[in-house]
């Protein structure tokens, strides 16, 4: 998600990572979050846009490691600490495998394009204006321009996290997140106001 550790996000306290360890253990009892659960957290619902819906998709299975369609407490624990917590190189090597969406260790510009759309489009939504004008191909074209080191039409992990730390504009353009630590902390402050209506 966050890509840098001093992206402008506000620190998230250890008490408040705490809470939403409890959240998962009171909405999963069973030890398990699926797919609806997950989406459910982050406030995707069947209104959602397909965009989001699918943004979601891709997140909840890259952070399935064991590929069961649940997310465990462990996995649970590991998402959170890089989200919130993790270096840049772990975050890239994360966002790498949420763009990997068969799993094969390279990116095709299909699957590069997928989640570029996706990122344009949730931004969109959010209000966020681009400072540029490029479509969603010419960012997938620059990208792989920079990146597919050897021109072989793909990008392999180490080119990927090579590439992304040395240009400021392909990380900007690479990352998932909309800030995950304002976010968490936006909905903290929700939830505290919920409990005291």
């Amino acid at each position: 998600m966050g890509q840098s550790q001093s992206d402008g996000d506000e620190e998230v306290e250890l008490s408040q990572i705490q809470e939403l360890y409890k959240k998962f253990a009171s909405e999963c009892p069973s030890g398990n979050l699926y797919l609806h659960e997950f989406k459910k957290i982050f406030g995707v619902t069947s209104e959602s846009s397909a965009e989001e819906c699918a943004y979601m998709e891709n997140l909840f299975r890259s952070f399935d490691t064991n590929q069961d369609n649940t997310i465990d407490f462990i996995e649970y624990v590991a998402a959170v600490h890089l989200v919130l917590r993790g270096k840049l190189e772990d975050k890239l090597k994360w966002t790498f495998k949420v763009y990997d969406r068969d799993g094969n260790g390279r990116l095709d510009k299909r699957e590069v394009r997928h989640i570029i759309r996706i990122i344009c489009k949730v931004k969109k939504l959010n209000g966020e204006v681009e400072s540029e004008s490029l479509s969603p191909d010419q960012i997938c074209n620059r990208i792989f321009d920079h990146l597919d080191v050897n021109k072989d039409g793909q990008i392999s992990l180490e080119e990927f996290v090579e590439g992304a730390q040395k240009d400021v504009w392909i990380l900007d353009h690479l990352k998932l997140d909309l800030k995950p630590c304002e976010w968490f902390i936006e909905m903290q402050k929700k939830s505290c106001k919920q409990k005291r209506a």
